[in-house]
């Protein structure tokens, strides 16, 4: 089950506090993050986590997706063999990837 932007929040919050103390590099100067740091980080972190949850799933199709070749490649057989329904190929592999997949909800 996806989780809400706010359980989110506080698992970054979480690791960013865990995290401690964190340093930048000023004038070539390390210097341990100012409390204003401190809390940019976690909102970063936070929306970080949030974009992935509600976003990663379409990256992860992408890269499951064979080319658009292959997929043509398979679409032609399917279509030849009469299979252009979900007994073929092509919609096997494309509902695998989604099964595999899925969008949050």
């Amino acid at each position: 089950m996806a989780k809400t932007k706010e359980q989110l929040q506080t698992e970054a919050d979480a690791e960013i506090e865990s995290a401690k103390p964190m340093y930048k590099q000023v004038n070539n100067e390390r210097m341990e993050f100012e409390d204003s740091d401190y809390a940019q980080a976690k909102i970063d972190l936070g929306n970080s986590k949030w974009e992935a949850q509600q976003f990663g799933y379409i990256q992860a199709r992408q890269e499951a997706y064979g080319s658009i070749g292959d997929q043509l490649d398979q679409l032609y057989w399917d279509i030849d063999a009469d299979k252009l329904d979900k007994t073929g190929v092509w919609y096997k592999a494309i509902k695998k990837v989604k099964d595999d997949n899925p969008k949050p909800s």
